[in-house]
């Protein structure tokens, strides 16, 4: 009985430290997301061997509800569209924590979908980018593509790009959509993004 219950106490033990440490789950080797875009369907197919930070990351955001309602706010034609300021500030704030980069393993050719970064290391969070272009420019700086379009590249395409670079973004941060709305009333957004 003795031996059995120090069997037990060991188990609840190792259960116990590997919740403490908030270890979030990886993801899948791949998996695809469905972006319901104000534009139309798209899908995103994830190999988690080209970026494994970034794809665990885009996992563990989608699975929570992260992308609902946010705006692409920064979208230059012939380059990229831009998101991944969540609709409400205090969900913004609760996943703004870096994670460690990725090593470039594949070119960021149109469709693919990359992580945003500051140009210090380790600086990516929650913003990602969908290339219009083929942006091969990119990767000698260390951005690291880690999903493509797989359906839908016409909805992208049409992501309204009118107000280019003018969201503040540490408006949206602060604000939410809330700003967005009121000051730059015609951008797209994501209506919801599921894992397949």
């Amino acid at each position: 009985m003795k031996s059995f219950s120090l069997v037990i106490l060991a188990f609840c033990l190792a259960g116990c430290s590997s919740a403490q440490s908030g270890a979030a789950p990886a993801a899948p080797d791949t998996y695809k997301v469905a972006f319901e875009l104000s534009k139309g369907p798209v899908v995103i197919e994830v190999t988690r061997a080209d970026a494994p930070n970034g794809a665990d990351r885009f996992y563990q955001l989608v699975k929570a509800g992260y992308f609902d309602g946010a705006r692409f706010f920064r979208v230059i034609p012939g380059f990229m569209a831009q998101f991944g300021i969540a609709a409400d500030p205090a969900v913004t704030k609760k996943w703004d924590t870096p994670i460690q980069d990725d090593p470039v393993k594949q070119t960021n050719a149109r469709g693919t979908l990359t992580f945003a970064a500051t140009s210090q290391p380790n600086s990516r969070s929650t913003q990602l980018f969908i290339n219009f272009a083929d942006n091969g420019r990119l990767d000698a700086s260390g951005f690291a593509p880690f999903g493509k379009v797989v359906s839908g590249m016409e909805f992208v395409d049409q992501i309204n790009p009118e107000y280019r670079e003018n969201p503040d973004q540490e408006e949206i941060t602060n604000k939410g959509n809330a700003y967005l709305e009121k000051e730059f009333p015609r951008l797209d957004y994501i209506k919801t993004a599921r894992v397949l």
